[in-house]
């Protein structure tokens, strides 16, 4: 065995696909950002925590709404994911800069975004650990799938600008749902 970094770790414990969050403010102006952390804490209802920088305009819209829209690009995608998150929502239109697609959801005012094959609408239902930690947690309410992308492939991010896609999918016998 050999030392690793600290400051390395979490590229061994990235919890799964790159993700893109939609939020929309008070005053109705969109952004969207790119997320790797996150992971399911529930499964009914199917509850998501996520963390956000407090230094990024999503955490502040999605502290003021208390909702967002959690869209999953596949691998195709990976070019505009990267574009996302090389931006400030700031100062930039992100869903333009990226050429992404904003579409209205049905139960939050978040946009969901047309070129991901799923999209989750989502209510933040826990704040106690955004303070410490900007840790939020997400109610899903609604789950949408595009049939046009059947078999889509995940990225996931493993650190300074390094990605994996998703590979070969194997089944092994289990007891667990």
């Amino acid at each position: 065995m050999k030392e690793l970094p600290l400051a390395d770790v979490y590229r061994l414990i990235e919890p799964g696909p790159v993700v893109l969050l939609s939020t929309r403010s008070r005053q109705g102006r969109s952004n969207v950002m790119t997320m790797t952390w996150h992971m399911m804490v529930a499964f009914t209802p199917p509850t998501i925590a996520c963390i956000v920088s407090s230094n990024d305009l999503s955490f502040f819209a999605l502290r003021q709404s208390k909702e967002c829209v959690i869209a999953i690009p596949a691998v195709g995608l990976a070019d505009k994911v990267v574009k996302v998150g090389n931006c400030s929502g700031r100062d930039t239109d992100k869903f333009a800069t990226a050429w992404l697609t904003p579409l209205p959801a049905e139960q939050v005012s978040a946009p969901l975004i047309a070129e991901c094959f799923a999209n989750l609408e989502c209510r933040v239902v826990d704040t106690r650990m955004v303070n410490k930690y900007n840790l939020f947690v997400l109610e899903v309410l609604k789950a949408w799938v595009d049939p046009g992308q059947p078999k889509p492939k995940t990225l996931h991010h493993i650190g300074n600008g390094a990605f994996v896609v998703d590979g070969e999918v194997i089944h092994l016998e289990s007891s667990m749902p």
